[in-house]
């Protein structure tokens, strides 16, 4: 199956590109718009009942139907739309699923930003704050809202909301103190997302460093995030020179949490990249294919499962990136 080159092309009227660390490929990327313009938005073999749960991320059904978020960027961190059902290829610990359901929309999601109110954020606060702004413009209209920040210990400041105003406001009163939480903010906002309205949800961290007060461990918050249906994206400001080992370990930190649920992780070397990157993460959420199958009945024995998906890159097209969920846990008996 071959993509048009006509669909290969970058949107000049955002000239904003900049030059910034992806965690996951520890590369130089530059981001963009979306450059791929879509050419079928949903397969002809989508069902009602499939397009009725195009909002629900990657769950499992009373029928055994998996639904996989993915989200396809190339070298440069620009988003690919416009693929196919053909180009993907879906695996269940390793064994080869036929892809029955496949379409991609602009769902509305339920997301949540997490924020690093800590006293190191003292010099980033405001580009911070501006990246929460960019975030809230280039979301879906429908979208909902929470924000959470943290220092000494993580703290809601805002309950779910569509009135971005709401969010904007709690904003103003964010003043960057104490320690960093980092792990208990992330357990406290993943566990406060089984009161979203929308089944498809997200987190958005922005951090400057390492854990260094938290209760939970990462391995608390491994399971907790395996357990739920939540894609973490997350961004780290991290000083070149860092002082403490929880700083030096803050990208890892960040970048696992995220690849774990087949989110993007980005660490930057300097704030004013913040406001554009949490744009470009707003336009991801907004840009995901979703490929479903069924799964083995047979095997509901509550034991995580391994998801691999893979890309036949067209004629045509350079070496594209696949981002998706690692896995999810199995109905038990």
């Amino acid at each position: 199956m071959q993509v048009g080159k006509q669909f290969l092309r970058t949107n000049s009227s955002v000239a904003l590109v900049m030059m910034m660390s992806f965690s996951a490929a520890s590369a130089q990327s530059a981001i963009d718009s979306v450059h791929v313009e879509p050419r079928v938005q949903i397969a002809r073999s989508a069902s009602p009942l499939a397009l009725a749960k195009t909002s629900m991320g990657m769950i499992r059904t009373s029928v055994d139907l998996v639904l996989v978020p993915v989200t396809v960027m190339d070298r440069s961190n620009q988003i690919v739309t416009g693929l196919q059902q053909e180009n993907f290829h879906l695996f269940e610990d390793n064994h080869p699923q036929p892809i029955k359901h496949f379409w991609k929309e602009d769902a509305p999601a339920s997301v949540g930003i997490v924020l690093d109110v800590s006293g190191s954020m003292g010099a980033k606060i405001e580009r911070a704050r501006d990246a929460v702004v960019e975030l809230l413009k280039a979301s879906n209209p429908q979208d909902e809202f929470f924000l959470l920040t943290f220092a000494d210990e993580p703290m809601l400041v805002q309950d779910f909301t569509s009135n971005v105003d709401e969010i904007h406001s709690n904003l103003l009163f964010t003043r960057p103190k104490g320690k960093t939480s980092l792990i208990d903010a992330v357990v406290l906002a993943v566990s406060h997302m089984k009161k979203a309205r929308y089944q498809r949800r997200a987190l958005m961290i922005i951090s400057d460093g390492g854990d260094n007060r938290s209760r939970y461990t990462e391995k608390d918050l491994e399971a907790l995030i395996k357990e739920s249906d939540v894609m973490v994206y997350s961004i780290g400001v991290f000083d070149a020179q860092s002082s403490t080992q929880e700083e030096r370990l803050g990208p890892a930190l960040l970048a696992s949490m995220s690849e774990l649920t087949g989110a993007s992780a980005y660490s930057l070397e300097s704030p004013e990249h913040l406001p554009a990157v949490a744009q470009h993460i707003a336009r991801e959420l907004r840009n995901q294919y979703i490929l479903g199958y069924s799964s083995d009945a047979s095997h509901s024995d509550g034991k995580w499962r391994k998801i691999k998906v893979k890309l036949t890159v067209p004629r045509g097209l350079p070496w594209l990136r696949v981002q998706a969920r690692t896995g999810y846990y199995g109905a038990a008996q």
